[in-house]
């Protein structure tokens, strides 16, 4: 008998004994589910660290990954394992998604920087030298946009009233949010995504950067 088939027997024995629904008897069974002793390679680190999920899920990363490799149904992919976690292992959802992704790195199912859906986004800020509004409106013309991302095809795709500002740029979307800060300094935060590949998020960062670069040394 499996160690999978062997945990659902004692989940309906506890079913039949307390009357308890079956992700209620699943969920108590599994937090008396002792310490993993299991000894694994780890693919990449998680996000969060042993001791955070710990704190947030009561169980670390390795106990993590045994409970997740014994469900059948994670061959189907992120959506079912974090449905699982959630429905079946009683977290909740913020903490459901960050058990999934944290066994998704763990397991070498996804790559740093890596989505579910198999793309990949480049994260980047930094504070220059240029009022929010002239920045945003920079941004929100097409010739003036042309300059500001010279031999970069670039299309706007959200609206002008939007407070983050969404254009195509390259091979995938960035959303460019703009804060103000003192002395006519704006924090830029951009979110580029559906990058193809793994090795896009390393050149998208350092584009962003001299970008950035570029736009402070402007503004000075």
């Amino acid at each position: 008998m499996t160690k999978q088939e062997s945990f659902k027997r004692r989940i309906r024995a506890r079913m039949t004994t307390t009357g308890e629904r079956y992700a209620e008897a699943r969920r108590v069974l599994t937090a008396q589910s002792p310490p993993s002793t299991t000894t694994r390679s780890w693919a990449a680190a998680p996000e969060l660290s042993d001791e955070a999920i710990r704190a947030g899920t009561d169980k670390g990363w390795e106990d993590w990954c045994d409970l997740i490799e014994q469900f059948a149904g994670r061959a189907d992919g992120h959506a079912a394992i974090a449905q699982h976690v959630g429905d079946d292992l009683g977290v909740s959802g913020w903490w459901a998604q960050a058990v999934t992704v944290g066994y998704e790195r763990i397991t070498g199912l996804r790559l740093p920087n890596q989505m579910s859906d198999g793309t990949f986004t480049a994260n980047k800020s930094g504070t220059v030298t240029v009022e929010s509004d002239m920045l945003r409106r920079l941004l929100l013309d097409d010739d003036d946009r042309a300059q500001l991302f010279p031999g970069v095809a670039t299309e706007l795709k959200s609206k002008l009233t939007a407070k983050a500002i969404r254009v195509t740029v390259g091979p995938g979307s960035a959303i460019i949010r703009l804060e103000d800060r003192s002395g006519g300094r704006t924090q830029v935060v951009i979110q580029h995504s559906q990058l193809p590949t793994f090795g896009d998020v390393e050149e998208w960062k350092f584009y962003w950067a001299e970008w950035l670069d570029a736009i402070d040394e402007a503004g000075s």
